[in-house]
């Protein structure tokens, strides 16, 4: 039977809000930045302080967050001066995309902006990698997400399977992704409620896969239509409509989210991006996290389970450094991860999604994922 959204379900408060609500709130950030000016007082701009430093693991929700510090920009701090300016212009395009119904990237924000201020010799931006923290900034200052900016980065992520969707901003065209090729469906960078609905899913989960190659031997293999599930490649580190979509889809739909990545410290850091959230948008988490996934990727037990030896790959210092590191991570303090990355750096090896072809090509879809989804063989 297909999984229909709830008319009754209730989503987040932040979930319910739309551009006019986002665009008061940029209203109201500056008008309060002219009334400092109207008062001859030195005008501010305030915003959650980022970085390590104010990143907190909340334990209860399952995801991290940021702390309640704040980082205060003062326009008659010459230190502080142009990036002041850089704040005002991009809040006021930003909301200048939300009256007249606009999206744009945010490579395109940062040319639109760019300009020499007459008069003078000195730019608005030098690089894109001046303002695209503005962004962020004027994310935490309103207390919203990018996406809700009418802002987007590049699009990574595909899904594939029997989901029914409806793009409001084109036509109100609905289309099931399983019906696009085998290729799927491109996720877009803005997929929220307004934008891009969830009608209904034929499926009993929902599999992210890590890599292209291993998304499209499932495909080839039948294993969604097989399995009842859909799949979500990730092309790598999930881009953030792809984390979005992926927790629309387990919150909205109730549907189990499981993870198979590569079985090495970059590939377990993916599964814990997607299950707890990262520290860069620990802001978001709440919007972009799934704390109930389930990791089915591969471990060092498979090697010896599924006779991979002659198919593994030697760690680099990378991946060893990047194990140690997780090993500290609360989130991953659990005996099942533990034991997984102490065996990692024992080990110093790693092995790849594709290895498992090395038995034959249809191995993963036929005998590997279903064996472990039926025995429930996760690590959480």
């Amino acid at each position: 039977m297909a999984r229909k959204i709830p008319k009754e379900k209730i989503k987040s408060k932040e979930e319910k809000i739309g551009p006019k609500e986002i665009a008061e709130r940029l209203k109201k950030m500056s008008e309060g930045i002219v009334k400092e000016i109207n008062a001859e007082k030195d005008p501010t701009f305030t915003t959650i302080q980022r970085g390590k430093g104010n990143v907190e693991w909340d334990e209860k929700k399952g995801y991290l967050g940021l702390g309640e510090k704040t980082a205060t920009r003062n326009f008659l701090n010459i230190a502080h001066a142009k990036k002041f300016m850089q704040t005002t212009i991009i809040a006021a395009k930003t909301h200048d995309y939300l009256r007249h119904n606009k999206t744009a990237s945010i490579r395109e924000i940062y040319y639109e902006l760019k300009h020499t201020i007459e008069g003078t010799k000195e730019n608005t931006f030098e690089g894109q990698d001046e303002s695209d923290p503005i962004i962020v900034d004027i994310e935490h200052s309103v207390d919203t997400i990018r996406e809700k900016l009418n802002l987007h980065a590049n699009p990574k992520g595909t899904l594939y399977g029997d989901i029914t969707l409806k793009d409001k901003m084109h036509h109100n065209d609905k289309f099931n992704a399983s019906k696009l090729g085998r290729g799927g469906w491109s996720i877009m960078s803005r997929v929220e409620p307004e934008e891009i609905e969830l009608i209904d899913a034929d499926a009993d989960y929902c599999l992210v896969v890590e890599t292209e190659a291993m998304f499209e031997r499932l495909i080839e293999e039948g294993y969604p239509a097989d399995n009842r599930c859909l799949l979500i490649g990730t092309g790598g580190q999930a881009a953030r409509g792809t984390r979005r979509l992926v927790h629309r889809v387990h919150e909205e739909l109730e549907m189990p989210i499981y993870v198979f990545t590569d079985g090495d410290p970059y590939g377990w850091y993916i599964y814990s991006v997607i299950k707890q959230g990262s520290m860069a948008l620990a802001a978001h988490s709440e919007f972009l996290s799934v704390p109930d996934a389930k990791y089915i990727g591969m471990t060092l037990d498979d090697v010896e389970t599924y006779d991979l030896k002659n198919v593994t790959e030697r760690m680099k210092d990378a991946d060893i450094k990047r194990a140690e590191e997780m090993l500290e991570y609360p989130w991953f303090k659990n005996e099942g991860w533990q034991r997984q990355l102490k065996k990692a750096l024992s080990m110093k090896i790693r092995i790849e999604q594709q290895a498992l072809a090395n038995k034959s090509l249809d191995f993963v879809a036929t005998k590997y994922l279903p064996e472990k989804i039926k025995k429930k063989d996760f690590l959480e």
